[in-house]
Order: C-alpha cells, then structure tokens, then sequence
C-alpha cells in the first residue's frame, strides 16, 4: 500500500482478493539465510558456507576440498549467519572504497563519507553532500556490478542530475554500463532473499539508482 494510502481500501482489496495474494506470495523466492551448509554469493560466484569446529570464528574465504571456494567459520554454529554477513559488509566496503576511490582520482572529485546500509528501494545513492551510500548487497553481484554502481555515485559528484551529460560521464569511467543494469534488472531483486535481516535503513539522497531499475 503506498505510504498515504487508504487503509480500509486497502483491507477491502486484500479481502477480496486473498486467493490471488497467497498465489503471489507462494511465488516469492524462499529467504536463504547464511548458515552452515546454505550457498552464499561472493562476487557473483557461489560459495558454500562450511563450519568447521579448528577454524576461525571470524568468517574467510578458503578453497573448498571439491573445487571452487567457501566461507570458511568456526566458533559456535548459532552465531554463524550473523558472523557471514558482518564479513560480506566487510568484503563490500573494502571493494567499494576501491571502486570509489579510482574513480574519484579519475573524475578530480572527492566523497565526504562512504556508507553501507541495506538499502531496499536504492542500490546507491549520493547527497548533496557528497556522502555516498551504498546497499552491502552488492558484494554478491559480479565485481563490474559493483564497479558500475561506485562509477554511478561517484558521477552524481560532478553533476547531481541524469542529464547526457551525466551519462556521458558514466559511460566514459564505465563502459560497460549497459551490461551491469541489465544484470540488475534481471537478479537484482534477488539478492534480497539473503541475509538475516535488513538494517532497515534507506538512502535519503538527491539522486541515485533505485534497486530493479536502471536510473
């Protein structure tokens, strides 16, 4: 229900429309947390997430013994799903600070502050401020997702606007632009079927990319 909406209108249409509500909603992805045994994303790339009783609590990545890679934890089982996803906000933040620093020195811009949240309706976003947010989410997209992302936000510093010009500017630092809204139109929305929970905080700025779209 939009966020004015009428409240009785809304009670009416759900009761007279229940069957096709639980239809829907049977459809709707299951929720994998990250416990011990359930396939995490890292990067794109699917990584089992294994506890070991001699590993570390602090969660890493390692080989796994069948080929590919892991998330590798120990310490107590319970704590788990809450210890992968400090460690993927972790993972996120060192890559976009990455991201966002080559492509500042590209443009001869400069950001006030980098945040991460878990962002529901904007996988980024930048103030008038300069402060970037970001949604930690997208450690799990492939690496030139999360590339295109930091370019987005690092552009809206120069102009805080959609203009051609803009554009012009993304599409310089990120060629291939293109691709990563179309790998964002496609799976974006799934990346939120992981987790244990969101921070329930949102991006307040002035532009930035809502999740599912492409600008």
């Amino acid at each position: 229900m939009p966020q004015r909406g009428d409240v009785r209108a809304a009670v009416r249409f759900a009761e007279a429309h229940g069957d096709w509500i639980a239809a829907r909603l049977r459809r709707v992805p299951k929720r994998i947390e990250f416990r011990p045994g359930a396939v995490a994303l890292v990067r794109g790339a699917p990584h089992p997430i294994v506890w070991q009783a001699s590993a570390r609590a602090v969660p890493a990545i390692a080989p796994h013994p069948d080929g590919g890679m892991m998330i590798l934890t120990g310490g107590d089982p319970r704590h788990a799903p809450r210890r992968v996803q400090e460690f993927l906000r972790r993972e996120a933040a060192r890559d976009l600070e990455r991201a966002v620093d080559r492509h500042s020195r590209a443009l001869g811009v400069r950001a006030r502050s980098i945040t991460l949240r878990d962002q529901r309706t904007r996988w980024g976003s930048c103030t008038a401020a300069g402060r970037l947010n970001f949604s930690w989410r997208l450690i799990m997209a492939p690496p030139e997702v999360l590339d295109y992302l930091a370019a987005h936000e690092v552009c809206h510093l120069r102009e805080m606007n959609h203009s051609e010009r803009f554009w012009a500017l993304v599409y310089n630092l990120c060629p291939g632009t293109d691709e990563a809204e179309a790998w964002l139109k496609a799976h974006g929305a799934s990346l939120h079927r992981y987790g244990v929970g969101g921070d329930g905080a949102d991006g307040d700025s002035d532009a930035g990319l809502s999740a599912g779209e492409a600008a």
